[in-house]
């Protein structure tokens, strides 16, 4: 994607750091480890990729609000979202399994400093999990951004190359959601805030405007979107061909975001955001 870069462990610091300088509140973080296995191990280290990051940030920029994706698919070498057990050309995802990989993970975020944790693995009870085990961890201050309405969207493809995480066999549309369902998005999140999520988000943004509105209006909780990679590509395309303004477009997209009820809005575009606000 044009100007989105994988950082090394040594630089993330210092671009976190210029962010908040330019008015970035917050910046969210995936991890790529050096090694990946069928176990995730790597997620949950106390010295992986993302956990290093969160010191190194929290060390540059201490007010900086620092959330980090807690999720399995740039950990396993299968790049599912969590454990898989094959049989042939078949294979299940151990949802149990998976979900207290994530709440370990999770924790070790928060043990590095993180402010919020985002599961975005989409496994059924993950919410509850990683609440319980961060209390009991002792980081009952650390919230929770739920990837609450997670759709089985074709607009991941960038980011999945850019994270080295698409899946090896198979696809996620088991446990991501049926873009045709909007009814289910609203009993996902329902659910996610009964098990203690603090935010609730959805994704991708501009095919879900609908969804994002009506967990906005039936929840009255806080609320972010995540403006996915393709949607960022198919702006940028249409820039590079002179097709349309990119400027214009982008203020125009995080206008209806924020119109339809995001609080929070996760894009690409942070910084040229803060730099157009400003103009």
């Amino acid at each position: 994607m044009p100007g989105v870069h994988q950082h090394a462990p040594g630089q993330i610091a210092q671009i976190a750091a210029r962010a908040h300088q330019a008015g970035v509140p917050a910046v969210l973080l995936f991890g790529i480890p050096r090694d990946k296995d069928e176990r995730a191990t790597a997620a949950y280290a106390e010295d992986g990729v993302v956990q290093n990051a969160v010191r190194a940030i929290k060390q540059r920029a201490p007010d900086l609000t620092v959330i980090t994706d807690v999720c399995l698919c740039e950990y396993t070498s299968h790049g599912h979202c969590g454990m898989v057990q094959r049989d042939g050309e078949h294979f299940t995802i151990l949802n149990d399994e998976s979900v207290q990989i994530i709440a370990k993970a999770a924790v070790s975020h928060a043990a590095a400093g993180a402010d919020i944790v985002a599961p975005s693995d989409m496994m059924d009870g993950r919410i509850g999990a990683v609440r319980r085990a961060l209390d009991a961890a002792g980081f009952s201050e650390t919230a929770i951004m739920s990837y609450a309405a997670k759709f089985a969207s074709c607009f991941y493809g960038p980011f999945r190359e850019a994270a080295e995480s698409p899946p090896q066999f198979g696809d996620r549309r088991t446990y991501q959601m049926d873009p045709a369902n909007g009814d289910e998005a609203l009993r996902e999140a329902e659910l996610d805030l009964e098990e203690g999520a603090d935010i609730l988000l959805v994704k991708p943004a501009l095919p879900y405007l609908d969804i994002l509105w009506r967990v906005r209006e039936r929840f009255a909780r806080p609320t972010a979107v995540y403006h996915v990679s393709g949607e960022f590509a198919m702006v940028k395309t249409a820039a590079e061909k002179r097709v349309l303004d990119e400027r214009a477009a982008v203020l125009e997209i995080m206008t209806s975001l924020k119109r339809a009820g995001a609080d929070f809005i996760i894009t690409y575009w942070a910084l040229e955001l803060m730099e157009w606000l400003r103009s």
